[in-house]
């Protein structure tokens, strides 16, 4: 959207003009078809709702008609012959009965026991075969009225298939056997209806049992199958259990569809019709569609007239723009447009009154400038002006001379590149601070001559307003470099032992003190060690302190040759030392006091053809999780050095002491 609105704001007027009808137009017509969208969605639900109950009820009663119709002439054929003669194992009566063929694929007659007495068209395997351990036969016996099974595979021919049964009784009423029609599911006789459905290129009607076995289904290899899970599509799942009506929700495979479920009482079956989604709204979708194309050439026959009446309206709009422009160039002294348009003749007025005022102030302007650069020139100090984006407009000689660039050329520009890389992105960043701010701008930092010397300068930068209109900065240029020098020189001082050059005792803590925070912001280890030198006494004793100053002295040039240049090595005071290691472990710290060790045994000065040698007692530690301040690791790497003296000198010991 931002980059939208740029992009509009740099077209012209007259653009502009025809964008904002051109997207006046699209809105208007977003509107009306988004209305139109869900207006039509409301009423293609209503209406194929009723189509799905129409289709519905009329599968339902027909598959109710086709069980109905099958389960009477099971009914009638028991009633005409006695329960004896059905049972007779010569089925007799089942081949005179033949003509019940038409409706189901098999006869069965089993007796009181659940087993198959005879069957037409014989079967072979089938006489004799048991089925009391079917629950089907079980709630025949037990109710003792028709019944249709939920869909089972024939133990003999391994088919899908359904039983229709009737009670054989005797003439006392007891459950003598039964009469079954075997329907094989998969010959479509009962759901002939469905398959006669047409309901689009995806629709699709389905039955089920109230088990949740699939009987019927366009896609024959879920037949048979199970439902499996339904929380996904509650209207399924209530019509299983009972529930007749219409719902808009997801089928087992996720598709979003239009639903309707009807009930098979006789069977307990449940008869379901699915419309996609996307069936369904496509004929909706493409009238919208075309609808759209009419919009757009509606737009585009409209576009040509729209553009001329924005030109008429504009026309005397250019011409104002044309007479500022000649007026910009001194051809003309005022605007003077031959309109009766109000709002450009009060704009022309508005103009030349302010042109009037901007040559008085150009005037003034121009003497202010003239007394400016005269002050800027004559002073000694480098001193240079910047517009409102923070570019150099005017720099005066002396700060020419400092820098050794000018305003020409690429010195223009150069001033930038010219700061030290390592001060160059903080400087930019405050002074572009300062501009957003107003506040003033002072900064040190580093900077390279134009023939190639290193300066250190103090800029001085305050913002320049003119009635609280921000016209630019005005700032001020020092050669700190003699300063910076001398400081640095102290402060190498202050922070360094002047015998051994090495850090002393607070340029050691002070790196202690960084090293510290680097180990609790961000976990980084370091490890140090402390030592002080033994028999180191005789030394000063027999041979003077200036003998003594140069041990240490080589001492402190050895230890310097073991660490890595980043470990940081002092002189506590006196014949005392310590190292820091940072990112630094353990084990590695050991071997580089080994060397120290090593190194201090081979360090030896000679007085009088006598050789002096001193050994060292070395405590190291690392930095703990409970170290509140520098004191607690020295305080355990000073115990460890003494652990070492009482072992015997010569020797490191790390301290391993509880945290």
């Amino acid at each position: 959207m931002p980059k939208l609105c740029r992009f509009v704001a740099s077209l012209s007027l007259q653009l502009r003009m025809m964008t904002g009808l051109a997207m006046t137009w699209v809105v208007v017509v977003t509107i009306l078809l988004a209305w139109g969208w869900y207006t039509g969605k409301d009423l293609v639900r209503e209406v194929n709702f009723s189509h799905l109950r129409y289709e519905t009820h009329l599968i339902a009663d027909e598959v109710t008609e086709e069980i109905e119709t099958r389960l009477a002439m099971l009914e009638r054929v028991a009633s005409r012959h006695p329960s004896g003669a059905l049972l007779d194992p010569g089925g007799g009566v089942l081949k005179d009965n033949s003509v019940l063929l038409e409706l189901f694929d098999g006869l069965v007659v089993f007796d009181g026991d659940g087993k198959v007495v005879t069957d037409w068209p014989v079967t072979p395997g089938r006489e004799g075969l048991d089925i009391s351990d079917r629950e089907y036969f079980s709630f025949l016996r037990e109710v003792g009225r028709p019944y249709v099974s939920d869909p089972i595979y024939g133990r003999i021919t391994g088919l899908p298939l359904v039983l229709m049964l009737v009670p054989l009784k005797g003439d006392d009423g007891r459950f003598m056997g039964a009469l079954g029609g075997v329907v094989e599911v998969h010959s479509g006789g009962i759901f002939r209806r469905l398959s006669r459905v047409r309901l689009g290129g995806e629709g699709y009607a389905a039955v089920f049992s109230a088990s949740g076995q699939v009987l019927y289904h366009p896609d024959r290899r879920r037949v048979m199958g199970t439902l499996g899970d339904l929380s996904h599509n509650p209207a399924l799942d209530l019509a299983l259990d009972g529930w007749e009506g219409e719902r808009y929700g997801p089928t087992v495979n996720g598709e979003m569809t239009f639903q309707a479920y009807r009930q098979v009482w006789p069977a307990d079956w449940i008869v379901g019709v699915f419309l996609p989604e996307g069936q369904v709204l496509a004929p909706l979708w493409g009238l919208l569609k075309r609808l759209s194309w009419v919009g757009v050439g509606i737009a585009l026959l409209l576009l040509p007239l729209l553009g001329w009446m924005v030109w008429l309206l504009l026309r005397p709009l250019y011409q104002l723009q044309s007479q500022i422009a000649q007026v910009g160039k001194g051809l003309r002294g005022r605007v003077s447009l031959g309109t009766e348009m109000k709002e450009l003749t009060q704009v022309a007025e508005a103009f030349n009154a302010v042109e009037v005022e901007r040559n008085q102030a150009l005037n003034d302007l121009r003497g202010r400038q003239a007394f400016l650069d005269s002050v800027l020139a004559s002073s000694p100090v480098g001193m240079f002006v910047t517009d409102t984006q923070g570019r150099i407009t005017y720099m005066n000689d002396a700060l020419a001379q400092l820098t050794g660039r000018t305003m020409k050329g690429q010195d223009r520009y150069g001033w930038v590149q010219a700061i030290h890389a390592e001060d160059r992105d903080a400087a930019i960043e405050l002074w572009r601070y300062s501009m957003a701010s107003g506040k003033d701008f002072l900064r040190q930092y580093r900077y390279w001559r134009a023939d190639g010397e290193l300066l250190w300068l103090e800029v001085h930068a305050s913002q320049v307003a003119i009635d609280t209109e921000v016209i630019g900065f005005v700032g001020t240029v020092k050669d700190i470099t003699a300063r910076r020098q001398q400081e640095a020189i102290r402060q190498w001082e202050a922070e360094h032992d002047p015998l051994t050059g090495l850090l002393n005792r607070r340029g050691f803590e002070r790196r202690l003190e960084e090293a510290m925070a680097d180990w609790r912001k961000l976990a980084k280890p370091s490890v140090l060690m402390l030592f002080d030198l033994d028999r180191f006494k005789p030394i000063n004793d027999e041979g003077g302190h200036p003998l003594g100053d140069e041990m240490l002295r080589r001492i402190a040039r050895e230890v310097g040759r073991c660490v890595r240049s980043s470990d940081h090595v002092a002189r506590q005071g006196g014949d005392e030392f310590a190292v820091l290691l940072p990112s630094c472990t353990l084990a590695q710290a050991q071997r580089i006091g080994e060397a120290i060790l090593a190194v201090i045994n081979d360090t030896c000065v000679v007085h009088e053809g006598r050789e002096y040698h001193v050994t060292t007692s070395l405590g190291i530690t690392e930095f703990r999780e409970g170290d509140a301040d520098i004191h607690a690791p020295i305080e355990r790497a000073d115990a460890a050095s003494y652990a070492a003296k009482r072992q015997g000198r010569n020797r490191l010991v790390v301290d391993e002491s509880e945290a």
